[in-house]
């Protein structure tokens, strides 16, 4: 079989119902609607998201990441609905103050009931957390895209947005892919809203700068270690900040080729550092969502 048969094996043999419902909606002329009502089953009464959405924490409960990482998904489908009652529900718990922070107005990185169930290390919550905008900007972003410019949420999510894109132009560069991803997206959805209030140019003169800085350009780390790739941050050759890293971009195509396990997977560089044995259930979630992942990304560069 080649690389995309045998992703697609793995795919039908150890996906999660919402994994298999993106892989088909991607190769396989599949419904958004069918991705929609997958993901529906992780969203809680308050409209936020929680039951291992995203793997590597467990927490049944409603939290910025897991809701973050839901937006992730409509995003990735291109779902536009913005009177979809899941839309209206993650803004309903946006705009609630759940899990957000008034003094740093930011959503909470980590959250106390993260603890009380399989997590890996870093999410563990702590009176230390961090506020760097992972996952407000996103969120911001998300808000801007999806709500009524005339509602209190849209306005706090302009604020916030503006916020977010000051703190960055004064921080950046700096050394962390997740926060990177998340001003990325928030620039596609100030683009995509036209949002004349953020000088766009600025931003993504230093989010180029930003992406450029964070890819590891060892690529022999990549085999072994957590460390950011250009598909971490770009998915085609149409992204605004494919030019400066075309080489290593088109490299990825080879190193995904190279590096796909017998069973149709890739291998997962990190480990929970607990002792949970639930990440070895994570484990296999994960393969899937990056088995998708690479397959998407050879196809938006021609190699499948």
């Amino acid at each position: 079989m080649n690389t995309f048969e045998k992703a697609k094996t793995f795919i039908y043999r150890h996906a999660r119902p919402l994994d298999l419902a993106l892989w088909q909606f991607h190769f396989e002329k599949g419904s958004p609607d069918a991705v929609v009502r997958a993901l529906s089953f992780y969203q809680n009464e308050d409209g936020g998201f929680g039951h291992g959405l995203e793997p590597d924490f467990l927490n049944p409960n409603s939290t910025p990441i897991a809701t973050w990482q839901a937006t992730q998904i409509l995003r990735e489908i291109d779902f536009t609905d913005k009177n979809h009652p899941m839309i209206v529900s993650i803004l309903r718990y946006l705009e609630s103050g759940a899990d957000f922070s008034p003094t740093h107005r930011q959503w909470d990185n980590t959250v106390p009931s993260n603890n009380e169930y399989p997590h890996a290390i870093w999410w563990k919550d702590s009176d230390e957390r961090q506020y760097r905008y992972n996952p407000t900007a996103a969120l911001a972003g998300f808000i801007l895209r999806y709500a009524d410019p005339a509602s209190a949420v849209y306005q706090l999510g302009r604020d916030i947005a503006q916020e977010a894109v000051t703190w960055f132009l004064q921080t950046a560069p700096f050394e962390e892919q997740h926060i990177t991803a998340c001003f990325l997206t928030l620039y596609e959805d100030l683009t995509e809203t036209q949002a004349d209030y953020i000088d766009l140019s600025a931003f993504r003169k230093k989010l180029n700068e930003q992406v450029g800085v964070n890819i590891c350009r060892d690529t022999e780390k990549w085999k072994t270690s957590y460390v950011p790739k250009p598909s971490d941050f770009i998915m085609s050759q149409d992204s605004p900040f494919y030019a400066d890293i075309a080489e290593t971009a088109e490299y990825e195509c080879e190193h995904i080729t190279e590096n796909q396990l017998p069973d149709g997977s890739f291998p997962i560089p990190w480990q929970w550092w607990t002792d949970y044995k639930e990440f070895e259930i994570s484990q296999n979630y994960w393969k899937a969502i990056i088995t998708i992942k690479n397959m998407r990304y050879l196809q938006a560069f021609g190699k499948l």
